[in-house]
């Protein structure tokens, strides 16, 4: 697709975004905690360290996964039963980016009275039964100033996905649930509230499945950041560069020009982004493409340490990660090529 705008402007005002900017907020987080966060450990050619989609600790033959997502309370007092929804749906996208099943979920909930903390709870029950995983306890407070979410689910990897792995010559792939609408007048894409359960089950367990299968390095679910401030977090994470080609990007087929922008700043209820070795590139599309998920190659990880949109042959800069941190969780040096 054509961009509406040139593509050094579409790549500023991606840099520029909502989205990119609060994501540096982690870095004030890393600072403060300090000494208190644990150091990176290496273990069976995998990297744990904080700042992924989860919290991954070792457990016998994997891994426990910890998420937990907390929601503007703007948000949740104006779309409550979304936000109880998303409150799970958020959080299981993070545990199956990170190759696991969910087991269960607590929430912590403040709200003005009982009345306005039902549709958020009803939000949740639906979404607890739609995805299958329980709400095994939490905190709850019908006496505060307004509402206020947060939601954590406990999982389990066999075999983990992080975001540091990925290698240079890697292909970066997306994989987005395109059977969707917008949830105006938020960037959300909506491709799971008015899906059956037993699809919405299959198609999370598709991230476990692929990496027990040994075809992928590292992976993100695409968050509030979108696509192209995801693959900067990824690409962070793996202290790479990369490239992210707008002619090879799946889209919904009404989407305008004049939406790309909007589209590559989505947050979808079902995409991934992923380092899959040249090898497996088609193993992978077929593996998304038998649930009528989309899949593409985007481009490829390099060792430059800057994020790339291409388009129709010409390229533009998006972040220079070894000039300017985005998350900050892990410190670039760029290796030379």
């Amino acid at each position: 697709m054509t961009p509406a705008m040139p593509l050094p402007a579409l790549a500023e005002a991606l840099r520029t975004g909502r989205g990119m900017h609060h994501k540096q907020d982690i870095q004030t987080a890393l600072r403060t905690l300090g000494s208190a966060l644990p150091a990176p450990l290496h273990q069976a050619g995998q990297t744990l360290a904080v700042g992924d989609d989860c919290a991954a600790l070792p457990d016998g033959d994997g891994f426990l996964l910890f998420a937990i997502e907390g929601f503007i309370s703007d948000f949740v007092a104006a779309e409550p039963w979304f936000a109880g929804w998303c409150g799970l749906m958020v959080n299981l996208s993070d545990i199956a980016a990170m190759g696991g099943r969910p087991i269960a979920v607590v929430d912590a909930l403040w709200s003005r009275d009982d009345a306005s903390a039902v549709p958020i709870l009803e939000g949740m029950r639906a979404a607890s039964a739609a995805f299958g995983v329980p709400v095994v306890g939490g905190h709850s407070n019908t006496h505060a100033g307004g509402e206020q979410l947060a939601v954590a689910v406990l999982g389990r990897a066999q075999r983990l996905l992080t975001s540091f792995d990925a290698q240079a010559g890697d292909r970066l792939m997306i994989a987005i649930d395109l059977r969707g609408h917008w949830h105006d007048p938020y960037p959300f894409f909506d491709a799971a509230t008015r899906a059956p359960g037993e699809r919405l089950r299959g198609d999370l367990a598709l991230l476990p499945a692929l990496a027990e299968q040994g075809w992928c390095r590292a992976a993100k679910d695409i968050s509030m950041a979108g696509i192209v401030g995801t693959a900067a977090m990824l690409m962070e994470g793996s202290r790479l560069g990369g490239v992210i080609d707008l002619d090879r990007l799946p889209c919904p087929l009404d989407l305008a020009p004049a939406d790309l922008l909007r589209w590559l700043q989505v947050f979808p209820s079902f995409g991934y982004l992923l380092a899959i070795p040249a090898g497996h590139t088609a193993n992978v599309i077929d593996h998304f493409a038998r649930r009528d998920i989309a899949c593409a190659d985007l481009g490829e990880f390099d060792r430059s340490g800057v994020v790339r949109i291409a388009q129709a042959g010409a390229e533009a800069v998006v972040w220079d990660l070894g000039a300017h941190a985005l998350t900050g969780c892990q410190p670039l040096t760029v290796a030379s090529s």
